[in-house]
């Protein structure tokens, strides 16, 4: 395994595959270089002087500048680089060719197909309130409903919104709840309401649209008749009784939707899980499947390359809106639009969130994009969409999953052991983390930075995605780890 990686043949840092003490003299294009300091896994190492202000460079871009002159050696991180972002940007298509030239393997996985034709990969039984003054009496019907039945698919989905909203913040509420009543994942959802909220059960029904009345239910608590729990529970047995008769059969990839998500990155990310995931979406495409990348404010700083891969200018232009509403969003709050790396990912080797942006925007691969889609929109296009959302893991995921993405596949270098209300597979990006951490991460991608051939990771990658998709449990599923979080973004009444 080779000590350090350099990327792109224009980069002037090398990234450390292991630990480089102080002293220890590293080769990079036939040169020697001796390190200045000890430098962790991760991190990135000078291969030549860089001067005040220099763009320091990394994938073939700029990941910022130099703060202060460097010697070659010298480790390079968020102390001594600067972001280049700042503000909002205009931009000009110029549309990059993309030739994938990978084959229909006509594969299948084991799905429900519903009533309207849609496909679910699982087949639950979601509570789902309108409001969250009745959490805890979702909590109770989903408690007893799993005493009784024994049932392991049983779940309630508690949230904090559906009332003191205004405006947009209304609006997303009610997006997200209608996008998880209509999720083919539940074979039948109960949707239990308060009776005074400002998300009314009678209007979001109504909001909803067409959906299957034998399969989605509602209760308004302040009108069940005695005790709420148990009205509720009778619904519920009803509900749970029908789906138990839906069966698993052969469905076409072509039907699979797959939601990219990454947290708690390192400076493996871009290196080893992020391009994997790129890998396997750019074969769901080629199947006639879908992806869908989300976490607009970390594809600042490698946005042009998803506006050039855009199939269109209509695209272009709705992508060039999605990236700068995120600016003038961060902006209109008096918060920068270049901060956006944890302390986790600093640690990891992430000096900036041009250098997160650049590794995070590889999960989709090369792929053109073939449709953009606002906060809480559902899928309408097959192939590469991007999404609006925040970087926030339980918001950009819950997201993924109301725009229909059957698997949210989430990679990271930190580990995280949350799921969101879709299986949620964790892919590490080193192997220490895989090791350290088995009830957390699903597959190991750390083994790329060890000479396995990303080919031959990503064919044993899509098999297990595959699998998950025919019903192979995630580790958050064993663990009972389920959640949704809400875009918020107003006043609270």
């Amino acid at each position: 395994m080779t000590s350090v990686l350099k990327i792109n043949s224009a980069d002037n840092v090398v990234v450390a595959i292991q630990p480089q003490p102080k002293g220890a003299v590293i080769t990079v294009d036939g040169k020697q270089i001796t390190v200045l300091e000890d430098v962790p896994a991760g991190h990135k190492i000078a291969i030549r002087d860089l001067a005040e202000g220099e763009n320091v460079i990394k994938y073939g871009f700029p990941i910022g500048h130099a703060c202060e002159t460097k010697k070659a050696g010298s480790w390079m991180n968020e102390h001594n680089i600067k972001t280049n972002l700042a503000g909002l940007l205009s931009y000009e298509y110029h549309p990059t060719d993309v030739v994938l030239n990978i084959p229909d393997e006509q594969r299948t996985f084991l799905g429900y197909r519903r009533k309207n034709g849609n496909v679910g990969i699982r087949n639950e039984f979601w509570i789902i309130p309108t409001v969250g003054c009745v959490n805890g009496i979702i909590e109770k019907i989903a408690a007893r409903l799993r005493q009784e039945t024994g049932g392991d698919n049983i779940f309630a989905f508690p949230h904090n919104y559906g009332c003191s909203q205004l405006g947009d913040d209304h609006e997303n509420t009610k997006k997200i709840l209608r996008d998880m009543v209509l999720h083919p994942n539940a074979g039948a959802v109960l949707v239990v309401g308060l009776g005074c909220e400002n998300n009314q059960p009678d209007v979001f029904e109504q909001f909803i649209g067409d959906y299957d009345h034998d399969r989605v239910r509602f209760m308004v608590s302040q009108k069940a008749e005695g005790d709420e729990v148990e009205y509720g529970l009778n619904l519920a047995r009803e509900l749970y009784q029908k789906m138990q008769q839906d069966k698993r059969e052969p469905i076409s990839v072509s039907e699979l939707r797959i939601g990219l998500k990454c947290g708690g990155s390192d400076g493996f990310s871009g290196i080893t899980a992020n391009p994997l995931l790129g890998m396997l979406s750019d074969w769901l495409v080629a199947q006639g499947g879908t992806t869908v990348l989300t976490e607009v404010p970390e594809m600042f700083g490698a946005e042009t390359i998803l506006m050039n891969r855009c199939a269109n200018r209509v695209l272009f232009d709705q992508t060039v809106s999605l990236i700068n509403d995120f600016k003038d969003y961060f902006l209109s709050h008096g918060e920068p639009v270049g901060e956006n790396p944890s302390p986790g990912n600093k640690a990891g080797g992430i000096s900036t969130l041009e250098d997160k942006a650049l590794g995070c925007t590889q999960k989709c691969g090369k792929s053109l994009v073939r449709g953009v889609m606002a906060y809480g929109e559902r899928i309408q296009t097959k192939g590469l969409n991007l999404l609006s959302a925040p970087g926030n893991d339980l918001v950009a995921s819950t997201a993924l999953a109301s725009a229909g993405c059957h698997i949210v596949l989430f990679t990271t270098g930190r580990g995280t052991p949350f799921g969101t209300y879709v299986p949620t597979v964790k892919v590490s990006t080193n192997s220490n983390l895989y090791r350290n951490k088995p009830n957390w991460i699903d597959f190991n991608a750390g083994v790329i930075a060890e000479g396995e051939p990303m080919e031959e990771v990503n064919k044993r990658f899509i098999d297990f995605v595959l699998g998950v998709a025919s019903g192979n449990l995630t580790n958050n599923e064993r663990s009972g780890y389920h959640e949704i979080a809400i875009f918020k973004n107003g006043v609270t009444l």
